[in-house]
């Protein structure tokens, strides 16, 4: 069963990473487009929230933020390889780094709402 606590604290924290990622992103040469700025944001809201709702029991809850990380980052990651060529970031690095990247948010989002405020995923 999921509690209302642990959806709020994961899509909040999912949230928090998007602004996080986005300020990353933007930290480099080129400026973003708001279209762009906008995916990464809801991308990272959105896994957040799925974490929040996932009712998966994988063992532990850093496989949990681990692959819900993966899984959420993969049609960013997709859309990263529509990046023009830039010989400092190839689109491939972009892709490895989207997945890796969104991995290690999910993890995250998984500590913050599992270990920090304690809402777990409750057993049936």
């Amino acid at each position: 069963m999921v509690s209302a606590k642990r959806i709020i604290v994961a899509t909040l924290s999912g949230l928090v990473f998007g602004f996080v990622c986005y300020g990353l992103a933007s930290s480099g040469d080129y400026e973003i487009a708001w279209p762009i700025a906008a995916q990464i944001i809801a991308s990272r809201t959105l896994m957040g929230f799925a974490i929040g709702i996932s009712c998966w029991r994988m063992g532990h809850w850093a496989i949990n933020g681990l692959v819900m990380g993966l899984l959420f980052s993969l049609p960013m990651a997709f859309s990263g390889l529509l990046a023009p060529e830039n010989p400092d970031f190839t689109p491939t690095m972009m892709f490895v780094s989207t997945v890796g990247i969104g991995a290690v948010y999910g993890l995250l989002i998984e500590l913050i709402t599992s270990v920090l405020f304690k809402a777990r995923v409750k057993a049936k």
